[in-house]
């Protein structure tokens, strides 16, 4: 299991955010696209099946008003060809109504004459209907008093309890009698009439047509034969079929009254006011749109499988001189690498970051090396103080030890400096000072060391020194107090010193603390004998020159 700070300093990384972020923009991508896609292709394949819907509705609509003006027509035929004298002779006119009857297809249900009254004209009525009286209504009256053909809503039959629709139309008596009514009733299964319509389906369940009579409220015919003569749902149920009552046509989507969403279309037929509905449920419409949707589903995380391993790989590629840069600066701050430029791969931001970090790392080299400077060196003079000091003997020891040979440690103190310092200022001083380190850099090999301890206290390092070593040293005690004893001109002045110094000998047993320590007390043994003196000594103690 990873541990808490591993797991912390992973999110903490870049790139792992880079990838997050990558992966939340293609899902949200994805969910987007799913729901932007889903929506558009639900309204589009909603509109092509509305479309659809109100062609089949408006062909169906078409059809019924063809077969009802045919039958309106026919109906005026047999009006004008009916004698006007066997509507005095019950049994011919009895024979007319036969013949006509085996004549035609029209009317499958029968033909009737009846008066006004709803009174039959024939001993026995052809027609399968319990009440004749009740199909003879006063709108019925009025509208075949006009001259025109009535149309009444669909009745049930006697005998096969089919609905059948009937058509009367009013034959004026003779000599101005009493007025007869020629009723024709259709079965509605007929295939002629609206048969065809009842037996269609659209789609595999729930889909069809209705016919409704918005006057009288009923569904006349429907796919669903258990809808036939049933009434309209009441208002509020279903949205689209109260706008359709209202006289809306057109298409829509809605809820029916058993709460099915399907797509609906609205036609007129004109002949009667009543209109076609041609519905499909949406789960069939639309299942294409499903389809869609579970393959988006499907796939979603293929696609996002593949977008990720590209986006990773081009992450890693375009962040691989960044990533590298850090785990080289993380090396350098922790000291397992030298402190050095990084490479620049590259002329992007990233290259430009690491070349500021390059410009960087060298303003904090030179100033580090600035500041060890400064802590190794006099401010004053540039030469090594006490602590280069050190580190300069024990490496002088150290090469002591090896070879074999000397070394040789000068303490020297400065005589008549502060009588210059006091009259002169310290400015004066300074520059005397100064001067000393120049003369005495200029006497002492490469491989020697200058340092100033402080005030006017100077040390120098003879490293190497070859047997006899006090000839060596007395060699270059000599040269320094030659070379001070030249006079110094400063501030206009002419200035004279002195130097006393403190020779002692040491070799690979000696330290740099006992060395330097004998020296200084070599030195006040020097100063003590008179300006200009210098006494040498081993590390033992003995004497070896003065």
């Amino acid at each position: 299991m990873m541990p808490f700070t591993s797991r912390r300093l992973l999110f903490k990384s870049i790139f792992v955010r880079l990838l997050m972020l990558g992966v939340a923009l293609i899902a949200i991508a994805l969910i987007g696209r799913y729901f932007i896609f889903s929506r558009f292709l639900r309204d589009d394949i909603t509109q092509v099946v509305a479309q659809q819907q109100l062609s089949l509705a408006n062909y169906a609509a078409q059809d019924i008003n063809h077969n009802i003006t045919q039958r309106q027509a026919f109906m005026k035929k047999l009006a004008l060809g009916l004698p006007a004298k066997t509507l005095q002779h019950p049994a011919e006119l009895a024979r007319w109504i036969a013949s006509t009857q085996a004549t035609q297809t029209l009317f499958s249900a029968g033909l009737l004459v009846t008066d006004e009254q709803g009174k039959a004209l024939t001993p026995a009525p052809t027609v399968p209907i319990h009440d004749v009286r009740t199909l003879i209504t006063d709108s019925a009256l009025q509208t075949v008093r006009k001259g025109e053909v009535y149309i009444g809503h669909p009745v049930l039959t006697a005998n096969s309890a089919q609905p059948a629709m009937p058509m009367m139309v009013r034959l004026p008596g003779k000599n101005s009698g009493p007025a007869a009514l020629l009723i024709g009733l259709t079965f509605l299964s007929d295939p002629d009439f609206v048969g065809n319509l009842m037996n269609s389906r659209i789609g595999q369940s729930g889909g069809g047509f209705l016919l409704i009579s918005p006057q009288d409220r009923l569904f006349l015919a429907a796919s669903q034969p258990g809808m036939v003569l049933k009434p309209t749902p009441p208002v509020g149920v279903n949205l689209l079929h109260d706008k359709a009552m209202a006289g809306y046509r057109g298409t829509g989507v809605t809820v029916n009254a058993r709460g099915i969403e399907e797509i609906s279309a609205m036609v007129t037929v004109p002949s009667t006011g009543w209109f076609v509905v041609a519905r499909i449920p949406t789960s069939e419409a639309l299942v294409t749109v499903d389809h869609a949707k579970n393959f988006m589903i499907d796939n979603a995380f293929l696609s996002m499988g593949v977008f990720l391993t590209i986006f990773a790989a081009l992450l890693y590629y375009l962040l691989r001189p960044l990533l590298r840069a850090t785990a080289q600066a993380e090396k350098m701050t922790l000291g397992q690498a030298p402190m050095q430029p990084l490479p620049v791969h590259s002329q992007d931001e990233v290259g430009t970051l690491i070349a500021a970090f390059n410009r960087l790392l060298v303003k904090l080299n030179e100033q580090n090396h600035a500041l060890t400077v400064a802590a190794q060196h006099d401010a004053l003079t540039g030469l090594p103080n006490r602590t280069l000091l050190a580190d300069r003997v024990r490496q002088a020891l150290a090469h002591a030890a090896r070879h074999q040979t000397a070394v040789a440690l000068l303490f020297l103190d400065l005589d008549l400096f502060k009588p210059i310092n006091d009259s002169l200022g310290h400015e004066a001083g300074d520059k005397v000072l100064q001067e000393v380190a120049r003369r005495l850099s200029t006497i002492v090999r490469g491989s020697d060391s200058v340092a100033r301890l402080g005030g006017d206290e100077f040390v120098v390092l003879l490293s190497e020194v070859s047997p006899p070593a006090h000839q060596a040293t007395e060699r270059v005690a000599q040269e320094i107090i030659a070379v001070l004893r030249e006079p110094f001109h400063v501030a206009g002045t002419r200035c004279q010193l002195g130097v006393s110094i403190g020779c002692v000998i040491g070799d690979a047993n000696s330290s740099p603390h006992s060395l330097l320590l004998k020296a200084d007390h070599l030195m006040y043994k020097a100063k003590g004998r008179g300006r200009g003196c210098y006494v040498i000594e081993d590390d033992a103690g003995a004497s070896v020159a003065a």
